[in-house]
């Protein structure tokens, strides 16, 4: 599917891969397009939704500046999936025991482990938090304890089942805390830089970094070690995943994993696009260059797909990271009712009652669409549906 639309309005064009974008996106990415440092153009997946500072399913590129708030609050979040060599039959009778067993392994919401992990313990990224921006410095602790927790809101962990009733794992989660705090802490220090030197900008989530200053150099090695703890996170959470099911299914051996996929979708990279070298910030999109493995899941009771990328050059060679969604969770919670909730997850072991009411499948965009007006940034390799949905 062809870009569906684009704005002329602003300096550069916004091309975007849908024609469902609510007006205050399509105001923030108005913004962003105002902006003198762009390369090129914006392009805007077809998940596309108005977030903090920028639209979430934005991508956007710049040889001289970064944009703390345009990278996003939860930088390095992202999905990862393991195909275990375990059928379908094997859970029969067993979900409701699976769920419960992943959810004393691992905390959600606010939760945090009762002592670090050994797995987080062990991890070198502790070796370099003392170099961190020194806002967060007092962190350290909570950091260790998060280490392996999923969070809240949209993050979440499944089993899931493909076409062949293989059973896999799906996870998605981010840099916790500490990667909030990051944030903020950069946010922050981009809009008092701006001030310092008489600079406005549309929005101050707009604020930016130049890439030569040294303010800038220590927001990129920050979101460089977000990004790893994100990536750990996700790894220690697939172990103690792998190990409730080994153990519930009754598998005792240690197995091997058939395939596993992990990428980021919060986060700044330097890439060669259009025969430059640019960062290029992706909020709410997952890199798709050709032959990139990626994770476009949906909501809770609809579908997931592992893809394959396709290297499109306009879209600054990404995709789209979910569903994305069509209502704000203070309207989701003021339509729908735990009834919808329980009908629109039939099928599914998960939670049903108000407190994951805001994640209920309708909220979000109908990912069938959403993966078809993106056709030529990725193909389709594997379609996942949950049985299980862990929530925080």
């Amino acid at each position: 599917m062809p870009i569906k639309k684009i704005l002329t309005q602003g300096r550069f064009p916004v091309k975007i891969w849908t024609d469902d974008v609510e007006q205050e996106a399509e105001q923030q990415l108005l913004q962003l397009a105002s902006l003198p440092f762009v390369f090129k153009h914006i392009a805007v997946m077809p998940d596309v939704h108005a977030g903090k500072g920028s639209t979430i399913g934005t991508v956007y590129a710049s040889k001289n500046t970064i944009i703390p708030a345009a990278v996003g609050v939860d930088i390095g979040c992202g999905m990862a999936a393991v195909q275990t060599p375990f059928k379908a039959e094997r859970l029969e009778g067993k979900l409701a025991k699976l769920r419960h067993s992943i959810e004393r392994s691992i905390p959600v919401g606010f939760s945090q482990h009762r002592k670090p992990t050994e797995q987080s313990l062990q991890w070198n990224g502790w070796n370099d938090f003392q170099n961190l921006h020194r806002g967060v410095h007092k962190l350290l602790g909570k950091a260790q304890h998060q280490l392996g927790t999923l969070g809240g809101g949209n993050h979440f962990i499944e089993i899931c089942l493909d076409k062949d009733e293989n059973v896999w794992i799906l996870l998605h989660s981010g840099s916790r805390n500490i990667g909030k705090e990051l944030a903020d802490v950069h946010i922050e220090v981009a809009e008092n830089l701006l001030k310092k030197y008489h600079i406005e900008v549309p929005h101050r989530d707009l604020s930016y970094l130049p890439i030569e200053t040294e303010e800038c150099k220590q927001y990129f090695h920050d979101v460089l070690w977000a990004q790893s703890y994100a990536l750990e996170n996700r790894n220690i959470m697939l172990q103690l995943a792998i190990k409730d099911v080994r153990y519930e299914l009754n598998n005792a051996e240690q197995f091997e994993i058939v395939r596993m996929v992990n990428c980021h979708h919060n986060y700044v990279a330097l890439e060669n696009h259009f025969g430059h070298e640019v960062w290029v910030t992706r909020k709410g999109a997952i890199r798709a260059m050709k032959g990139d493995d990626g994770i476009i899941p949906g909501s809770m009771g609809t579908k997931s797909y592992i893809v394959k990328g396709l290297g499109n050059p306009d879209s600054f060679c990404s995709a789209s990271h979910g569903a994305g969604r069509r209502m704000s969770r203070t309207k989701a919670r003021a339509t729908f009712t735990e009834h919808d909730l329980l009908e629109q997850t039939k099928g599914v072991e998960c939670r049903k009652d108000k407190g994951v009411l805001d994640e209920i499948p309708q909220a979000y965009k109908n990912i069938d669409e959403v993966i078809e007006n993106q056709n030529d940034l990725v193909e389709v390799v594997t379609t996942l549906k949950q049985v299980i949905c862990v929530k925080g």
